[in-house]
């Protein structure tokens, strides 16, 4: 087991990761920008390293000074949490270089994996059903034959990446040179390339992911599902396990289609299959994620197995200590994100300090943040500042549970958008639970 750990990252998942470590007696290192000197992952953990100036550009995508960092502490792997580099090949590769363990799969398998188009090619060879679509387009000449064949609607989306960006939905032919212009540009600018696929727009049409587990032995499990439908422009603003629209049988294929997916490129680590499922039950993959979700909590708390420490231990090369048939869920977890927005105000990203924190309590609940009483939210970053997380044995408990804890939430002194989260827990079509990921659309939410 390694004796240290440096945490690549910064917000509510340094500290989560932090306090893993904590319990599993591992030092830890953290990194820090100038604007997050004052931050709680800095003073949590055992170490801490300023990389550089505000902007991410300069300290938490800094690779030689993150390396330098884990060279200088003695830190013998780096665990780089979720966004910024954890799904960054030569970062992964360079860690390797320096003899300083990756959490999280090998730079070939990101490669491999980070290929939205080719990653659609491989599983469609495991035989995983992939949406209809066609693969890379290099020759923009090519576009309006391949998306005849399609047919409207459809989405151009980057080749790399995710995280909703790169992509663009094309209602007919007059729109397709324009959409494959600003999804290829915004592309080439978030991550560097610019190619793109296409593939059919399934609408209405919910987002299922499937978590796994697989350690260095060809072990591979998987975890259950998580309902991510609720979304505003494909970034997702609460999740809950397990999906109340996912029939036993649909999930015991969508599994068995994890697996093989995982499989199929030899995975190791913690990874999330995504799916995208019709009315009718039918799923088809999405991409894989090779990394930590936001949402891992409420896998957690139905399956009471803890992702981050089982990501340290199987880059460690320890073998999983539970096989499928071990894997119970117990109950329904609802995670809902706390971003510094204001919904009445097109969202407008904020920050500020915080005047008075109140966090709720009780027998499962759960706030995952970096917020403390006095802390200045810095401008720089993303606008998530916590997650609450509450798990009940039934899902209508949840619900209700999930709706007392945002009544009891109090940050004071910065703009957030809990109210939001309310109304959706309180609509008809959420407590149905057969929403799909144009809820928040139709609501009238740009």
């Amino acid at each position: 087991m390694f004796s240290k750990i440096l945490i690549a990252n910064r917000g509510e998942i340094a500290v989560r990761i932090i306090r893993a470590c904590r319990e599993m007696g591992i030092s830890s290192v953290a990194v820090f920008s100038e604007a997050d000197r004052e931050s709680l992952h800095a003073s949590l953990a055992d170490e801490s390293v300023c990389i550089g100036p505000a902007l991410a550009k300069d300290s938490y995508l800094n690779i030689p000074a993150i390396l330098s960092a884990a060279v200088a502490t003695g830190a013998q792997a780096i665990h780089p949490g979720y966004g910024l580099l954890s799904e960054n090949a030569e970062f992964a590769e360079l860690c390797e270089k320096c003899g300083i363990a990756f959490i999280g799969p090998d730079a070939d398998l990101i490669r491999k994996t980070g290929d939205k188009d080719a990653a659609r090619r491989t599983m469609r060879e495991a035989g995983v059903p992939v949406v209809p679509g066609c693969d890379r387009i290099d020759d923009p000449s090519r576009l309006r034959e391949e998306a005849d064949k399609i047919g409207y609607p459809l989405l151009i989306k980057a080749s790399a990446g995710g995280g909703g960006r790169g992509i663009r939905t094309v209602n007919g032919p007059e729109d397709l040179q324009n959409a494959y212009a600003t999804a290829s540009s915004e592309a080439q600018s978030a991550f560097g390339d610019g190619t793109v696929y296409m593939e059919k727009f399934l609408s209405p049409v919910k987002h299922i992911e499937m978590q796994i587990l697989c350690d260095r032995f060809g072990n591979t499990v998987c975890l259950g599902e998580r309902e991510c439908s609720i979304q505003r422009k494909r970034q997702k603003l609460l999740e809950e396990s397990p999906s109340p629209a996912v029939r036993e049988e649909t999930r015991r294929k969508m599994m068995d289609a994890a697996v093989r997916a995982a499989r199929a490129v030899n995975y190791v680590n913690a990874g999330t299959i995504e799916f995208l499922m019709d009315s009718s039950g039918n799923f088809y993959f999405m991409e894989m994620n090779t990394r930590l979700q936001v949402e891992h909590p409420v896998t957690e708390m139905v399956t009471g197995i803890d992702l981050v420490k089982w990501q340290i231990r199987i880059a460690a090369g320890v073998p999983l200590s539970f096989h499928q048939q071990d894997v119970r869920t117990e109950g329904h977890a609802i995670e809902c994100r706390i971003n510094a927005e204001n919904p009445k105000k097109g969202f407008t990203p904020g920050g500020g300090k915080v005047s008075f924190l109140h966090v709720p309590g009780g027998p499962w609940v759960r706030f995952d943040t970096a917020l403390y009483q006095d802390y200045v939210v810095p401008p720089f970053y993303d606008s998530m500042i916590g997650k609450l997380i509450v798990h009940a044995q039934t899902r209508e408990e949840a619900v209700r549970k999930m709706q007392a804890a945002l009544g009891e939430l109090v940050i004071d002194g910065v703009e957030h958008n809990a109210e939001l989260q309310m109304e959706i827990l309180n609509d008809p079509e959420f407590k149905a639970g057969n929403y799909c990921t144009d809820f928040i659309e139709k609501r009238g939410y740009a």
